[in-house]
């Protein structure tokens, strides 16, 4: 016998609570990062990194096409809570990088001088410290040489300390803290460095075995005979331990991930790269979203009077946008009533056509009731069933010509002549045939209501030619 089916049991699905973002979620920075424009795998590449680099408040799997603009992206900013949009693009001369603080602005836009991908740093690394549970929090900024009073340092400043959230130092967890993203400002020439490394911390003052025993897995002792003899051999102290700066030494006030990393311990601080690294100078500061006024140009300078006559030349453009917009609303609303008027007068045809189709049908069946009735009538006046199609055949011939008063005038005559042929055969029920004292064949038809034979003359009060002939020979 083949095996029994197992019916499984559909599960019901529970109703989903309806989840919501904590508060403070809502409130910390997010940011899309997008490219525009035909840039190239590299600098697709480089986006891509920098995604990575702003997780987890980022949409690090958005898919852009280009028929998607600034103005969609800015559009969708307010339900999702973004703050920033981050843009790579590329001309001719170099590829270049804008920040926009959303939804007002201002914008500010980099030159790229430099840059290298995640994947070329970390493949150079002997060690490398890359795992994804270090993306799951937010990095930590630190901003170096930016002091000064300049509009564009405090611009900089301003923007590159709201694109991350803040840290609360009497409340943050040293575990959420495993990246860092570093910032530096060269006056030289006016350029910044940007570069995202890994937070590690190993423990000091042991030995470069006991570090090994501690902080890794146990290594192979197969070729020794005691523990002690992998100890010494290693030597007291490792030779990178050695090149520390004490000023990265720290006592750890909590644990953290790692072994050797104990609340207490005396540990040294470690940075490991992670890419992107990219070096870019600041070319233009606009007071929008990619357009508006310029508060700041690296390379052109504008008087007074040409700032008067831009800013004139926007309001004006500004005022012809609105008046288009205007009339462009002004017809779509008169396209609308058109539309409304012309579904109205479709929707009355409608009602027009269905009622007069529910007129037809009820005078159908008012005729096919009045023939039932002239049918009925026929029967009881004359107690024979009436000829096939006789009401019907007359009711077509006068539903094409009559209709209204004139039909109920054609029932009527219907119904007398019904009347004057039912009085002349006296066929009426319990009624018999009277035929005349002189037993004559012919005159119980003429009586009758019978036709008499064609060719006959009517004489007298016979009314046919064989009475004419009886009366000659008497």
């Amino acid at each position: 016998m083949p095996p029994k089916k197992h019916k499984h049991k559909k599960r019901k699905n529970k109703p989903k609570k309806n989840w919501e973002e904590p508060e403070e979620i809502k409130r910390a920075p997010h940011s899309i990062v997008v490219f525009r424009g035909n840039v190239g795998k590299y600098i697709e590449l480089l986006m891509k990194d920098f995604r990575r680099v702003m997780e987890p408040n980022t949409a690090s799997s958005l898919k852009s096409t280009e028929k998607n603009s600034i103005k969609d992206f800015v559009s969708i900013a307010g339900p999702l809570h973004v703050t920033h949009l981050v843009m790579f693009s590329r001309s001719e001369l170099s590829p270049f990088l804008r920040i926009c603080r959303l939804p007002h602005g201002p914008t500010l836009t980099f030159k790229i001088l430099e840059y290298s991908l995640s994947k070329d740093i970390v493949s150079i690394q002997k060690r490398q410290n890359t795992y994804d549970k270090q993306y799951l929090t937010h990095p930590l900024v630190v901003l170096n040489n930016f002091a000064g009073e300049e509009l564009k340092l405090k611009l900089m400043t301003s923007m590159f300390q709201n694109m991350f959230p803040s840290i609360n130092v009497a409340k943050v967890k040293l575990n959420t803290i495993r990246r860092c993203v570093l910032l530096h400002y060269y006056p030289e020439d006016g350029s910044v460095e940007f570069r995202h490394y890994s937070i590690k911390a190993v423990p000091v003052g042991v030995s470069k075995a006991v570090k090994k025993l501690v902080s890794s897995k146990i290594p192979n002792l197969g070729k020794l005979s005691d523990i002690s003899e992998f100890i010494e051999k290693s030597g007291q102290y490792s030779e990178s331990e050695a090149e520390d700066d004490p000023a990265s030494n720290v006592t750890l006030p909590q644990n953290l991930a790692g072994r050797g990393s104990k609340a207490g311990a005396k540990s040294a601080v470690r940075m490991i790269e992670l890419g992107p690294r990219i070096r870019m100078e600041l070319v233009k500061i606009e007071e929008g979203i990619v357009d508006g006024e310029v508060l700041y140009h690296q390379f052109i300078q504008k008087t007074e009077e040409e700032k008067k006559i831009i800013r004139q030349r926007r309001e004006t453009r500004r005022k012809n946008d609105e008046k288009v917009r205007k009339i462009q609303e002004a017809q779509r609303k008169k396209k609308e009533e058109v539309k409304e008027q012309h579904r109205e007068k479709s929707m009355e045809g409608m009602k027009r056509k269905q009622d007069k189709e529910a007129l037809g049908k009820f005078a159908e069946n008012e005729e096919e009731a009045a023939e039932d009735d002239d049918a009925e009538y026929y029967r009881s006046e004359v107690g024979q069933e009436p000829e096939k199609d006789l009401f019907t055949a007359r009711a077509k011939s006068t539903k094409s010509s009559l209709s209204g008063p004139a039909a109920k005038r054609a029932k009527i005559e219907k119904k007398k002549m019904l009347e004057r042929n039912n009085k002349g055969s006296g066929a009426k029920s319990g009624q018999r045939d009277k035929t005349n004292d002189s037993g004559n064949p012919r005159q119980k038809n003429f009586k009758s209501g019978r036709a008499p034979k064609p060719g006959g003359k009517s004489s007298g009060k016979m009314g046919f030619k064989g009475a004419s002939k009886v009366q000659r020979k008497r």
